[in-house]
């Protein structure tokens, strides 16, 4: 499945369960209740990314094992009639048991939307308030672009996450980081790479604003991802202002996945 949800309302992606024992609102939890409301048997949702609580999504990659096979259009019709108003399946396929979402993938993109300039009260956000962050400071894009260009490639983002992050290995590799100005005070942020640690991409966006700010020049941002230190990074930006925008697959355009029942191994 292809999936978008407004992550405002939600803890993130991943079911949780409150020290009280109580079940915390998830995107995988609501998204579970009404495929096994469809598919009348229980499921176990997997998703491409493991969104945190308040980020968004355009296009979250999910799959589950079923033996009852409804064509995947009605299944888009009857998990949507189960559906809260901010989850939404836009596409479902039918792919190989296994195919997996998070191994599977070779590509996820980002997008961190930023208003700025908002010490006029005209510019901050208002109908989109939920879905863009802002910054009193009016910030110069051209330098941000700058420094955006030296996140490329593989390195080392132990500064860019948090203390506790819990993953093995914090090296990963960005293909893509580039500011672009959608008009006079809007910009978008769009970060693409392998995988991300936790808190990475909305760190790496609060770096950029110091650029903005003037704070740090474009050509510290090596210096800064080779000290692995925390201290040294921007801010972590709140979590409106980012989307997961698509995912990628090899031999596959970001979120088209193929209709396929043959082994892994004769695709």
């Amino acid at each position: 499945m292809i999936v978008a949800y407004d992550g405002t309302d939600f803890h993130g992606w991943q079911k949780q369960v409150h020290p009280e024992r109580t079940y915390l609102r998830t995107v995988q939890d609501v998204l579970e209740k009404a495929v096994i409301k469809v598919m009348r048997a229980p499921v176990i949702l997997t998703g491409a990314s493991r969104t945190d609580a308040g980020v968004h999504a355009n296009g979250q990659v999910v799959t589950f094992d079923a033996a009852n096979e409804i064509p995947p259009d009605k299944l888009v019709l009857g998990f949507n009639s189960w559906l809260p108003d901010d989850v939404q399946v836009l596409h479902v396929d039918i792919v190989h048991s296994r195919f997996n979402p998070i191994t599977h993938c070779t590509s996820k993109g980002y997008r961190y939307m930023l208003a700025h300039g908002c010490s006029n009260p005209l510019r901050k956000p208002l109908f989109d308030r939920k879905y863009t962050a802002f910054t009193t400071y009016a910030l110069d894009v051209e330098k941000m672009q700058e420094a955006a260009s030296h996140f490329l490639g593989e390195h080392d983002f132990a500064g860019f996450t948090k203390l506790n992050h819990g993953r093995k290995t914090t090296v990963r590799q960005v293909d893509q980081c580039e500011v672009s100005s959608l008009d006079d005070w809007r910009i978008a942020i769009d970060i693409a790479g392998t995988g991300f640690l936790w808190n990475m991409v909305r760190i790496m966006a609060g770096t950029l604003l110091e650029v903005g700010r003037g704070y740090i020049t474009p050509d510290s941002i090596p210096e800064i991802i080779n000290s692995c230190d925390r201290k040294r990074a921007g801010k972590t930006m709140a979590a409106q202002g980012l989307s997961l925008e698509w995912v990628a697959f090899e031999n596959h355009s970001p979120n088209k996945l193929a209709i396929s029942k043959k082994p892994c191994s004769e695709k």
